[in-house]
Formats: C-alpha cells, structure tokens, sequence
C-alpha cells in the first residue's frame, strides 16, 4: 500500500491516496497497524484521501484505534495541501468533503507547494443533545463534571466531532494523561468525547494539551482549537480572535460575528512518502469478496 506521511503542527496521520490506487482492506483494520509508532508506520491515525461527487474531494479520517472519526482540522488542511501539490486539484480554494460537510479551504501557496491553510469549520453545534451530551442545560458552559473524586467545570461545543473544554491553572500530566481518558468515557458523552485542558495566558493566547477520542493525546488538534475558542466565549474567558499554542505548533482561530463559522489558519507539511507491506493475517478485500 502506499501512503504518505504528513502532519499539522505535529498532528502526524498516514494518507492514503485513492485517487492512485485502491485500499487493500478495510481501513478500520489498516489503522491501528499503520499508526503503531514501533511495528508500523506511526501516527495518530489514517486518513483517507478519496474523489467525491460534490467537492474537490472527499476527507474520511480514522483514529489509532480505527474507529471513524466525523472531522479532523488538521487533517483536513494536510488533504488540502496533498490535493493542489499533487495536482488533483491545483487551485487555491478548495471544497472539501468531511463527515461534517463540505468544507471550505483557502490556500498560501509558494509556487507549486502550499505552505499555510486557512479551514471554514463551519459553525459550532451548541445543542446539548446534537454533540452530544448528556447535561440538560444548552449551550452546555462551566458544566459540573465530577471524576475521579474532583469537581471540573466543562464547556462541550461540537465542531462536527465533539469537544469537552476544560479550563485549569496547569495542564499537566495527572490532568490529561490521568483524567483525560476518564472523561472520554464518561456517561456524560455517549458518543465518546475529545478532551481539551486550557491554560489561558491572555484573552487572545491560549495553551492547549488535547486528549483526543481514540487516539490518546496529540501533539494538536484543529477542531479541538476550534472548539476552544468557542468554549473560551461562552465561558467569558476568551475574545473572538486567538492564537492557541499546542505541543506540535500554532493555530490561529477566528469566530466570526458576521456567520457564526469558526476559521482555523495553521501549517501542513508533508514528511515522507513510500510503501507499506500489509502484514500477514490482516483480511484483504480480495479475499473477502
């Protein structure tokens, strides 16, 4: 199988293009083997770069794990980026379809190479019930969530995947490491939840740890920056416009007034491309036809 390595601000997927070729197996099978930092290619995931029928082209993203996910924002300027370099596409605005919707991108090109994208996340789901979650108040702010004998305040915003926004004084270990995974599976989110520990430097400045729904933690997370800066509103704690600095790099993300959409601006870089042996035991399409 071939692939291609690429990240956002250190959020690192395995890129299968189809518009070259076909997938050998279900890719719920393929990613957790091709994200293995140790037996296989490693990642926080695999995304799947494939044409679509009312876009550019269509974006389907799986975690570690190999469940599917419906959206990944740094993922999805990685695709952007993939799609006018290898020329499927060589504009610099770009429709993308997601298991959000289609999405809209613009591109800062450097001749033949885009450099930086600019991502239309669309508008937050605020709905308890549509990101969901289980407490009864919408928008869900400063939520009491007891785990683990502690009492934390979340904030959930869906950006098409959902979010639980936590602000604290120190993003440590214990938090996101220890906690995090506690509230992915917490009954509060019967979707599972991606986990966002805050540390607030100023009204505009943000530094963000990410706990993300099968996965574990990751160097970044676009959506989950999106969610932030809509979480950091509601909440009182944020302006509209901020720079989110995560372990991998930094976003800038915009909520606007004049459409209630959230717009995300960060890198995508890729890193490496090659060929993957699919290992023995692993059910082959052709086999199971």
């Amino acid at each position: 199988m071939r692939f291609t390595k690429m990240h956002g601000a250190g959020n690192d997927y395995v890129y299968v293009n189809l518009f070259a070729e076909s997938l050998p197996a279900p890719p719920e099978k393929l990613a957790p083997l091709v994200s293995d930092r140790h037996f296989g290619i490693g990642g926080d995931g695999m995304i799947l770069i494939m044409p679509s029928d009312v876009a550019d082209a269509r974006m389907r993203m799986f975690n570690a794990d190999g469940s599917e996910a419906e959206m990944c924002g740094n993922g999805l300027r990685c695709v952007a980026k993939f799609v006018y370099d290898h020329g499927i596409a060589k504009k610099d605005k770009l429709k993308l379809e997601t298991g959000a919707g289609v999405l809209s991108v613009a591109l800062e090109t450097d001749g033949e190479i885009a450099k930086r994208v600019t991502v239309n996340m669309g508008q937050p789901i605020l709905d308890a019930a549509k990101i969901p979650t289980t407490f009864g108040e919408t928008p869900a702010v400063d939520q009491k969530l007891e785990i683990a004998g502690q009492m934390f305040e979340a904030t959930c915003v869906s950006m098409g995947n959902p979010h639980c926004v936590i602000f604290v004084d120190k993003a440590d270990d214990d938090l996101v490491l220890g906690i995090g995974p506690q509230i992915e599976h917490a009954p509060q989110f019967p979707a599972r939840v991606n986990v966002e520990f805050i540390e607030v430097i100023s009204p505009t400045e943000v530094r963000q740890r990410t706990w993300e729904r099968g996965s574990g933690e990751t160097l970044a997370c676009g959506t989950g920056a999106s969610a932030v800066c809509v979480a950091g509103v509601l909440a009182g704690k944020l302006h509209r416009r901020i720079v989110n600095h995560l372990l991998g790099g930094d976003l800038e993300l915009y909520w606007s007034e004049e459409d209630n959409n959230v717009y995300m601006t960060g890198p995508a870089e890729e890193v490496f491309s090659g060929v993957w042996t699919i290992p023995q035991g692993v059910p082959l399409y052709s086999e199971l036809a």
